[in-house]
């Protein structure tokens, strides 16, 4: 195998209003360490000829199980206490793909999504229909206080008081976008996407944002682009983000900054649809677009790696 030949990776670990202001030195750390042991953890898939499907998980199971993200182990509380998470993933050879929405207690959702896809004849399973799933391939459940983290539970706390539901990731509590999400291409040619999250902090009624839903907020294509979402969840779905993207691209023969530029600056803004996207096609350019004040990101390209959290930080993908 031709070693050199091009392959990539990005990943996003939330957007909002993500200022210096409010980040102590210490959390700032944290955060970076986090966004690069995903890189690593997605670049060892990838460096050995691995398939970008393997790469793009392996990626999201670091963030899962990072308490920083709002995803796997950071999961937010809904109204009711308990933890409702949702995930896909997808590839861009077939354009298989399988998602999971409402489930609880598992540790890393997007591998139940992963076998979703490998090891049923659906796409997406929802709420006690996947958890069944999961537990008749043995999927392990973790207990509730896995998932307890202090920050989360005063988040909580607040929008119970206050009666709202709440995003994740800034210090205002109307602007938080908490979600995981990863994109690849291998040295194969092929890409492919994964997007998890925990929702929305007191989210109630079975809410279900953009993540598992493919071509809204996780999509790939051999022929175009593998997309990751991060905002606010029903814009995204309602403007179905991702597929627009790749649309862009196939139809109007757009590249994939442009085709970013306009569905995350002009498409998105006019109608309230704050957030971001990571984004790599099938030559292995990169984007990384947010219209929020931050985005928790990163890429790696043959092994050159680099991370980002602020809006005034333009990274040389």
């Amino acid at each position: 195998m031709n070693s050199t030949r091009p392959w990539a990776l990005a990943i996003h670990g939330g957007a909002g209003t993500i200022t210096r202001s409010a980040m102590t030195p210490e959390r700032e750390t944290a955060y970076r360490s986090a966004l690069d042991e995903s890189l690593r953890a997605g670049n060892t898939v990838l460096s050995v000829g691995g398939k970008a499907l393997d790469a793009v998980a392996a990626a999201l199971v670091s963030l899962e199980n990072c308490p920083l993200f709002n995803a796997g182990r950071g999961a937010v509380y809904t109204h009711d206490g308990t933890h409702e998470m949702d995930a896909a993933i997808m590839e861009g050879q077939f354009r298989k793909a399988g998602a999971v929405a409402g489930v609880a207690g598992i540790k890393n959702p997007v591998l139940l999504a992963k076998a979703v896809m490998e090891h049923s004849e659906h796409v997406l399973l929802a709420g006690r229909g996947a958890e069944e799933f999961a537990r008749s391939l043995q999927f392990e459940f973790e207990d509730p206080t896995y998932f307890h983290d202090e920050l989360r539970w005063n988040q909580w706390q607040s929008a119970l008081l206050e009666g709202r539901m709440q995003l994740d990731h800034t210090e205002d509590p109307e602007k938080k976008f908490g979600t995981v999400g990863a994109v690849a291409l291998d040295q194969h040619g092929h890409l492919a996407a994964a997007t998890s999250t925990g929702g929305m902090t007191n989210k109630r009624w079975g809410r279900v944002g953009d993540s598992p839903v493919i071509g809204a907020g996780t999509y790939a294509s051999d022929a175009t682009c593998a997309i990751s979402c991060t905002g606010h969840g029903e814009f995204f779905l309602r403007a179905v983000v991702a597929y627009d993207i790749a649309c862009l691209i196939e139809y109007k023969g757009l590249s994939l900054q442009e085709a970013c530029r306009i569905v995350v600056h002009d498409k998105l803004v006019p109608f309230g649809g704050e957030g971001g996207l990571i984004a790599v096609d099938a030559k292995g350019n990169i984007a990384l677009p947010f219209n929020s004040e931050g985005m928790y990101r990163g890429w790696s390209k043959l092994g050159v790696r680099e991370t980002g959290i602020y809006g005034d930080e333009m990274l040389k993908c």
